[in-house]
């Protein structure tokens, strides 16, 4: 994670991006993936020199004024501005090293068991899944253990067998990982996270050169999980103020739906599994 953070973002950028994306004439051989500098100079209105010293890591303090001129220029969206910001420390309420506690506290605990026919549970911002609710855990039986979102996506062989859309769950699970780096380059937690997982796999180390951005908000996800068939779930993921960094994500299904059965009977195939352990735990 060490290096020219700033800089390896905007050249990963730029290069996902070609002159007819920007409305721009393209000339003469290019010898690089994407715009050139030059390019992203002009369409940002910054001098071309001063462009490069930043891809350079030469430049390290751009005004908010230069990154938003550049984000337009990139064309990156709300996620990936902010992560633009904060990268070169100039987001409003920018805390370098604000490392997230894992300790989830006994309210939260209590609301998920209060859910008790959805998933839900909570996660850092690295991915590690913190605590769990009941059908969270009858979701996530597939995974031995269910403990990283990540290393269950990339190196879990349950996990290309689980995720219906593999590709487009690696997709977003990288750029959630994207965004946690912005907030925290030095976070030790991470910095072993994305070592094994480059290591081990080259899907995660391809999507990770991206530098795609992207918080998880709300979507549709697409499972197929071996007790119960397929599952169409929404999640909701909400902010948990008091502990900076976790996230609550709560799964739901359209009510009356072959989901909200199968959801259902998923949860009475885990509570019977429970019943029948010598010594029930979570």
């Amino acid at each position: 994670m060490d290096g020219n953070h700033l800089g390896d973002f905007l050249r990963a950028r730029r290069a996902g991006l070609q002159p007819e994306d920007v409305g721009m004439a393209s000339y003469g051989a290019r010898r690089v993936a994407g715009l050139r500098r030059e390019e992203v100079a002009v369409l940002a209105g910054v001098n071309a020199d001063y462009y490069t010293r930043l891809e350079q890591g030469r430049e390290r303090n751009p005004s908010p004024q230069v990154l938003d001129a550049l984000s337009r220029a990139l064309r990156l969206d709300a996620d990936a501005r902010a992560h633009l910001h904060l990268l070169a420390g100039t987001a409003p309420g920018y805390r370098p090293s604000a490392h997230v506690a894992d300790r989830v506290s006994p309210a939260l605990r209590q609301l998920m068991d209060g859910y008790p026919s959805t998933p839900a549970f909570v996660m850092s911002r690295t991915l590690d899944i913190l605590a769990t609710n009941s059908l969270a855990d009858a979701l996530y039986t597939p995974f031995d253990p269910a403990d990283n979102l990540a290393r269950m996506t990339f190196l879990d062989p349950a996990g290309r067998g689980f995720y219906t859309d593999w590709d487009r769950a690696a997709q977003a699970t990288v750029a959630n990982l994207r965004q946690a780096a912005g907030f925290d380059l030095d976070n030790p937690r991470l910095r072993e996270l994305v070592r094994t997982l480059t290591e081990h796999s080259v899907d995660f180390a391809r999507l990770w050169d991206a530098h795609t951005v992207r918080g998880k908000t709300q979507d549709a996800k697409h499972f197929l999980h071996p007790d119960v068939g397929p599952l169409t779930l929404t999640y909701q993921a909400f902010d948990v103020r008091d502990a900076p960094g976790q996230q609550l994500v709560i799964y739901h299904a359209e009510p009356g739906s072959a989901s909200a059965q199968a959801l259902d009977l998923l949860g009475s195939i885990h509570a019977t599994r429970r019943r029948a352990e010598p010594h029930p735990h979570r």
